[in-house]
Formats: structure tokens, C-alpha cells, sequence
């Protein structure tokens, strides 16, 4: 509860007992997460028409449905004085998966050709593997160029992930000649995340539309709504994770929130949806003297 508080605000620019304080722009920050995409869903609604025929998929047990997983890296969208999108902040959404020879003879491929299969289970192998062979250069290659600052890749703590500090990913760091800072959100805290916040939802939402027959269908497929969700509603998600954030400093860092709705897309149609949204200096005070008053308690 502590550390999501401290968080909430650790991301103040100014100084943080004024009004001029405000939330950093997160135009720095790299959220990347996992999430398991199914071949198909147990139940699944279809609008067809009066002559068409029901759709029908058949699979060994809807208990084992074929899944594979992906690991997403989003930063926040950036668009120019005239509304045009210059970063889309998209740097990959890659499949855990790997090549291997068909064992035997089917109707679609003959043996030894090579077929996608998922890598399971995900180990902190596999995922320091994505980070320095996947993620660090699509940053080098899709990161703005004018754009110097450190850039900080917030993950989960999930047991596969890696330090920090580790060895491999720090030779890896230097050699982009960037400089990269991986961190981690507070604990329990999935909301904190805007994978998790709204953009794998939104993800989800445009595979369903497709319906995918075999693991390098489901690959594509799950590609193709990455590269097709909107980079307005990316921004938008940005935004809600620092709504959330004030509702978090309101109950004074634990669970106990509600997500806060503000209308983003009103504001945006009439062209005064803000670039930050901030908490109240009063707010702000608050939870200072609340962590102030723990940390003299924990000293007696």
C-alpha cells in the first residue's frame, strides 16, 4: 500500500507542496507485460444471417484450448501541434514461440516442415531472451530520435522476470547506447499497468473478430490488432492510468478505488482534452504528511 502510494507520487514534476506540481507526461515510459491469447473461446457469440449456417469449430477439449503468449511493449502515443501522430509508441507485440519439424505426414503439411509451436513454460530464460533480442532494438529502431531522456520500462513481478541490475541485461543496455532503466510497478497493484488498464482488453476485443485455425493464424491474427488499435486510444489509455493514479492518493494507496471517468472522448472532440491530469496540491499535502506520520511510527 506504502510503495503504490510512493509511486502515485514519485511521477510528480515541480514541487510536489504546490500548485505548480503535476504528473510526469509518461512520454518516457515503457509498460510491457504477457498475456495468453486462445485459439478460441468456450462460448463465443456470432450475428449471422437468416440463410447462413452456424459456424462450427470443433478441438480435443474446450478445457485445453490451444493459447500462445505474447510479450507487448507500449510507450505513450505522441502527436504533433496539428493532431498528426508522429509515434505510435507501438514497439512489438512478439509470440512466444518457436519453429519445429512436423513429427508426421497430414492432409496440410508433410513431414519435417516447419511449424510455429508455443513456448511453454514461459522461463526467466525466454524472457530475458525477449528483452535483449526483441524489445532493446525495436526502441533503437522506433524510439524518437530527437528524444534523449532516460527511458524507464516498468514490468510486473512476476517470477520469470529479471532484475535490474542483472549482469546481462546491463551489457546489453550499454551496447544500445541508450539509456534504459528497467523498474518495477508496487506489488499487487495490475491497475498500474496500462496493458492491463485497458489496452489488452482493446486487443482481445479485435482478435475476436477473426477466427484463427491453427498457431501461425492465431500469430497473425493477434499481430494484426496490435497494429491496428488506434494510437488516440493508446493516449487515452495513458490518461486513465493517471486518473487512477489520484484515486489511489485519495485512499491513500490502497485497493479500495473506483476507476474515475472524465468523458476523454468529449474532451478530445472539442479539443481540450489535457495532456496531464493532475491531483490537487491539497491532495498531494495530504498524502505526504500521511507517509510522513508512517515513517514516524515505524521509527519508534
Amino acid at each position: 500500500m506504502v510503495a503504490r502510494l510512493s509511486i502515485c507520487l514519485n511521477t510528480m514534476n515541480g514541487d510536489s507542496l504546490y500548485s505548480d506540481s503535476v504528473f510526469d507526461d509518461m512520454f518516457n515510459t515503457i509498460h510491457i507485460d504477457e498475456k495468453w491469447f486462445y485459439m478460441t473461446k468456450g462460448n463465443q457469440k456470432y450475428y449471422i444471417l437468416p440463410s447462413e449456417l452456424r459456424p462450427y469449430r470443433s478441438c480435443k477439449s474446450k478445457r485445453f484450448i490451444q493459447k500462445v503468449m505474447f510479450f507487448a511493449a507500449i510507450a505513450r502515443p505522441r502527436f504533433n501541434s496539428s493532431g498528426e501522430c508522429t509515434f505510435d509508441g507501438k514497439l512489438g507485440n512478439f509470440p512466444f514461440v518457436r519453429r519445429v519439424p512436423a513429427k508426421r505426414n497430414s492432409r496440410k503439411k508433410r513431414s519435417g516442415t516447419l511449424e510455429l509451436k508455443p513456448i511453454m513454460p514461459i522461463t526467466k530464460e525466454a524472457y530475458r531472451k525477449m528483452l535483449i533480442e526483441r524489445l532493446l532494438p525495436a526502441i533503437v529502431q522506433k524510439w524518437p530520435s530527437d528524444d534523449r531522456k532516460p527511458i524507464y520500462i516498468q514490468q510486473d513481478n512476476a517470477r520469470p522476470h529479471i532484475q535490474a541490475d542483472e549482469f546481462c541485461w546491463f551489457q546489453a543496455v550499454q551496447a544500445s547506447n541508450r539509456d534504459i532503466r528497467l523498474v518495477c510497478q508496487p506489488p499487487n497493484s495490475p491497475d498500474s499497468n496500462v496493458l492491463d488498464l485497458g489496452f489488452f482488453r482493446a486487443i482481445q476485443a479485435l482478435k475476436d473478430q477473426t477466427s484463427p485455425r491453427n498457431c501461425q493464424e492465431l500469430v497473425k491474427n493477434v499481430k494484426d490488432a496490435y497494429n491496428d488499435f488506434c494510437p488516440k486510444k493508446g493516449n487515452k489509455v495513458f490518461l486513465s492510468l493517471q486518473l487512477l493514479m489520484i484515486e489511489i492518493m485519495k485512499v491513500k494507496g490502497s485497493n479500495r478505488y473506483e476507476q474515475r471517468h472524465v468523458g476523454k472522448t468529449a474532451l478530445e472532440r472539442q479539443r481540450i482534452l489535457p495532456l496531464v491530469f493532475s491531483p490537487s496540491p491539497e491532495l498531494i499535502q495530504e498524502c505526504f504528511l500521511y507517509l510522513e506520520a508512517l515513517q514516524f511510527v515505524g521509527t519508534e
